[in-house]
C-alpha cells in the first residue's frame, strides 16, 4: 500500500534581496539569489539548494546501496554541478546535473573487477531510488572514480 510523507520549509523576506529559511527538520539560514541574479555572494541560494538536494539524496541512497550490496565503503565525496540554461525571455531551467563521485571501497579479499561491478550497480541503485533525482527533469550524468583498496 502506498504511503505519503510531507516535508515543509518556511521562508521570510527580510528586505532587498535577502530571505530567511527555516527547514522543517530544524536548521535555519539566510539566503539570497546568486550574484548573477542580483543577489549576494557567500550565502545559500535556491540554485545551491537544488544541486545540494540532488547530491545529498544520491549520496544517502548510495550509502544504503553499499550496505545492501555488502560493500565496505571507506569514503565517498561527490562534486555535483548543475547546468542552468537561461532563455532569451529570461526563463531558466536546470538542464543537467553532473555527479563526479570519488568512491573508495575495500576489496575485502574479493577480485577488484567484482567489487567495481558491484560498486557500479550500487551507484545505479542510488540514482534509481533517489527521491530528488527522480523528481527533477534535468539530465543526470554520473562520472565516478572508483578506487579499490586492499
Amino acid at each position: 500500500m502506498s504511503r505519503t510523507a510531507t516535508y515543509s520549509t518556511t521562508v521570510r523576506w527580510e528586505g532587498a534581496h535577502w530571505g530567511h529559511l527555516v527547514m522543517g527538520n530544524g536548521p535555519e539560514m539566510k539566503f539570497s539569489a546568486p550574484p548573477d541574479a542580483h543577489g549576494h555572494a557567500g550565502v545559500f541560494t535556491p540554485e545551491d539548494a537544488f544541486v545540494a538536494a540532488a547530491n545529498t539524496c544520491v549520496m544517502m541512497m548510495f550509502v544504503w546501496a553499499t550496505e545492501r550490496f555488502k560493500l565496505k565503503l571507506l569514503s565517498y565525496e561527490c562534486r555535483t554541478e548543475g547546468t542552468k540554461l537561461i532563455e532569451l525571455d529570461r526563463t531558466e531551467i536546470f538542464t543537467r546535473l553532473l555527479f563526479r563521485p570519488v568512491i573508495r571501497i575495500a576489496a575485502a579479499g574479493e577480485p577488484r573487477a567484482t567489487i567495481e561491478a558491484r560498486t557500479r550497480r550500487a551507484l545505479q541503485a542510488a540514482q534509481k531510488y533517489s527521491l530528488v533525482a527522480n523528481s527533477v527533469k534535468s539530465e543526470i550524468v554520473v562520472e565516478p572514480e572508483i578506487i579499490i583498496e586492499e
